[in-house]
């Protein structure tokens, strides 16, 4: 999904990344949380039980024996969410576990009302259901698959919503310009490439190795006819069809980056605790290792270095050349 599905923008109009939880990280914060709460109330049973035997025995009826039953029933399924979103900065245990965290629609922490106001819908008509159970869990799961925000019932009511706090790095391989290319990638107008036709040719540059010829050929020159005629302007030389095709795909990705990193700007200077702090951990360099005699040193690989964007300089006026 991506970043900005949750729909949060700024007072300034710019869009938060905010990943919402789906349900199926719901559902496992879920189960974590139903087992905390089997625990809770196993504990309470006990204690219970040890308090029962320290009163006289005419005290312990069946009606104390009811409203502890029905106190620890209600602070298991309703006390337990309510004061741990509260006071754990919208996460339960289960929610903790997954990288899940409960937020006001606004963006904004929730509220000691909005988190009683989801649990009480969630006990009474998604888990456990108190209401028609069968029904009601049909009812919440439609409503979270169908909305854009993946809420349930409990934060429709209440005008919360659950977000991501973790997000999973994933490494592709980058297509780059060469260096003849590099001023003609910094130039073009990718407004009408569409992300289908930049899957199919990133797909192609990622597999070009395994196709056999003449279909490597009939694929480049297909898919570049197509990226060719979504783009301007059209390529100063001439060079085979998977050189321009890296090089319009790694100007996209750069420029996807950079709106990235601007964004996640705005998102740690509006929201920081969503965004976590880079580890700053010390890196020495280690002690080189002692040659053999008569052993050459190893070769040393440096890596290519990064095309730099072209330096435009302003266009000086003549009324300047005439003063001077």
């Amino acid at each position: 999904m991506p970043w900005s599905d949750a729909g949060l923008v700024s007072g300034e109009a710019v869009a938060l990344e905010v990943r919402v939880a789906r349900l199926g990280s719901r559902v496992l914060a879920l189960l974590l949380d139903v087992l905390t709460q089997l625990v809770a109330a196993l504990l309470l049973a006990v204690l219970f039980a040890l308090l029962f035997t320290a009163l006289p025995f005419e005290l312990v009826d069946a009606a104390l024996n009811s409203a502890t039953g029905t106190l620890g029933l209600a602070f298991v399924l309703v006390g337990y969410p309510v004061l741990m979103e509260r006071f754990n900065n919208g996460q339960t245990v289960g929610k903790l576990a997954v990288g899940l965290r409960v937020v006001s629609a606004d963006g904004g922490p929730v509220g000691l009302r909005q988190s009683l106001t989801r649990a009480l819908v969630g006990v009474a008509v998604e888990w456990p259901g108190l209401i028609l159970p069968l029904v009601s869990w049909v009812a919440g799961v439609t409503v979270m698959l169908t909305d854009r925000r993946g809420r349930r019932l409990g934060d429709l009511v209440a005008g919360t919503l659950v977000v991501h706090t973790r997000t999973a790095s994933v490494w592709r391989p980058v297509p780059t310009a060469v260096p003849a290319l590099v001023n003609w990638a910094y130039t073009l107008d990718l407004s009408r490439l569409d992300d289908n036709l930049a899957l199919a040719a990133r797909q192609y540059l990622a597999r070009v190795h395994r196709f056999a010829e003449p279909a490597r050929s009939r694929l480049a020159r297909g898919l570049w006819a197509e990226v060719a005629a979504v783009i301007t302007p059209p390529p100063p030389l001439a060079a085979p069809e998977t050189v321009y095709l890296a090089a319009v795909l790694g100007e996209r990705h750069r420029r996807a980056v950079q709106r990235l990193q601007q964004r996640r700007a705005v998102t740690a200077a509006l929201w920081p605790e969503l965004v976590a702090a880079p580890p700053t951990a010390a890196i020495r360099p280690a002690a080189p290792e002692s040659t053999p005699p008569g052993a050459s040193n190893p070769p040393v690989v440096r890596p290519p270095a990064q095309p730099t964007a072209p330096t435009v300089r302003p266009a000086t006026v003549a009324g300047e050349h005439h003063g001077a």
